[in-house]
């Protein structure tokens, strides 16, 4: 459960803010209407959005064998925008956020959102794991667990090393592995 909220809250408050840079570039309203559409978008991201890759992907695959390196590389820029592009829609279609500024500020308002989406997606991969980890700890702290995560060690408790660690870094000390070091000790006496 706190795995699915962390995630849910890290990747909402980033969704917010590239919403709130979509509103900012491009002649779509967004406003007010952030928080939900950060909401809407944040749930379309993780539980749609990898179906829908997923379908798209397999599709692509039936002629991945004609195409180049090249080819391969675009088709996947293109799914990536076609995916970026359906969660744009539905998160208009579904809230506040509204699409403007006449036939031209129509044609920035579809398209420009999808490529800003996409370069917010590549940074949030980028640094996921970092900003769900520091999430994590801000929701020990609030419920006042004290669950461990995987990237923080408890200081009152150091972790007991195994056999095989203790040797290693006694060989790590010196250059010799405990039997080297047994039968060096055995010659001098």
């Amino acid at each position: 459960m706190k795995k699915w909220v962390v995630r849910f809250v890290s990747l909402l408050v980033f969704n917010i803010v590239v919403l709130l840079i979509v509103g900012w570039l491009t002649p779509a309203r967004v406003g007010w209407a952030a928080l939900w559409a950060g909401i809407v978008m944040t749930a379309l991201v993780i539980w749609v959005k990898p179906l829908v890759e997923k379908w798209f992907r397999s599709s692509a695959a039936k002629s991945a064998g004609g195409r180049t390196k090249a080819g391969e590389k675009l088709v996947e820029f293109f799914i990536a925008f076609a995916i970026a592009f359906l969660i744009w829609i539905a998160t208009v279609l579904f809230t506040g956020v509204s699409i403007g500024g006449g036939f031209f500020g129509a044609v920035w308002g579809y398209v420009l959102p999808p490529v800003i989406l996409l370069i917010g997606w590549a940074i949030y991969g980028a640094i996921d794991d970092r900003v769900e980890e520091h999430a994590g700890a801000l929701y020990d702290r609030a419920t006042g667990s004290r669950a461990g995560t995987a990237g923080s060690v408890d200081t009152a408790t150091p972790p007991v090393p195994s056999p095989e660690a203790a040797a290693g870094r006694r060989e790590l000390n010196d250059g010799l592995t405990d039997e080297q070091r047994r039968m060096l000790d055995e010659l001098g006496g």
